[in-house]
């Protein structure tokens, strides 16, 4: 099935729900698939709109003097690449909702209220009533994802130490910097690429990308090499 109209914001949801897991349109590194799919967007999307589609398409952006040069198939429509149709269905906002389960099901553990007498009656609500403090009173680890980001410099006169000492200097609960390095990339060109570990709940990764690359001085752009759940 492939995208569709992506001047429209079905078009663009669509798009949007395929960049959740995904950094590039069909590769790991940026390829034809991501020119077509660029090329057919008129306008930069809207990060409250479409945070994904923001992020991907502000990275493809950096990429502009090399689109010819990118790997792939450029004759390829962008209707070429995306997601089968069950994919589609499945992460349309038109999808039927899946209810929730109900806590109150809980109340069903220890049997039904039929033909009961008191004193079995009392016994079962005396059970819920530790079933249900026993589970309140277990907590659940917070889920964590170690993240590798890769920091794309201007060229080979950014100043990387001031580069890593302002992205170092942001501070958020639920973010834990780890190790740094750099990599080179072509003519004299170097990337950082740094570690972190993010509590998911606290943390959203785009939002962290996007206050990174508020250093226009020198971040050009920002690129999730690699993300591993904890």
């Amino acid at each position: 099935m492939g995208f569709a109209d992506l001047t429209s914001d079905a078009g663009l949801h669509i798009l949007n729900n395929w960049l959740i897991t995904r950094t590039y349109i069909a590769e790991y590194s940026p390829s034809q698939a991501d020119v077509a799919v660029y090329k057919e967007i008129k306008d930069q999307p809207k990060a409250e709109n479409h945070p994904h589609v923001f992020r991907w398409y502000r990275h493809i952006t950096s990429f502009a003097p090399e689109f010819s040069t990118l790997p792939g198939d450029p004759s390829k429509p962008y209707s070429a690449y995306g997601p089968e149709k069950s994919e589609v269905t499945l992460n349309s906002k038109d999808a039927p909702a899946v209810e929730e389960e109900d806590d109150d099901d809980d109340d069903n553990l220890f049997g039904s209220d039929e033909s009961e007498d008191e004193e079995a009656k009392k016994q079962k609500e005396a059970n819920l009533a530790a079933y249900k403090k026993k589970k309140e009173g277990k907590v659940k680890p917070a889920a964590k994802s170690m993240v590798t980001l890769d920091i794309k410099p201007w060229d080979d006169e950014t100043d990387m130490e001031a580069l890593e000492a302002t992205l170092r200097s942001i501070e958020k609960d639920g973010l834990t910097w780890g190790s740094g390095k750099l990599v080179p990339l072509a003519f004299g060109i170097k990337k950082l690429q740094v570690n972190f570990v993010v509590e998911d709940e606290k943390v959203s990764i785009d939002e962290l990308q996007a206050q990174i690359e508020e250093d226009e001085e020198h971040v050009q752009s920002t690129d999730v090499a690699a993300m591993m759940k904890l």
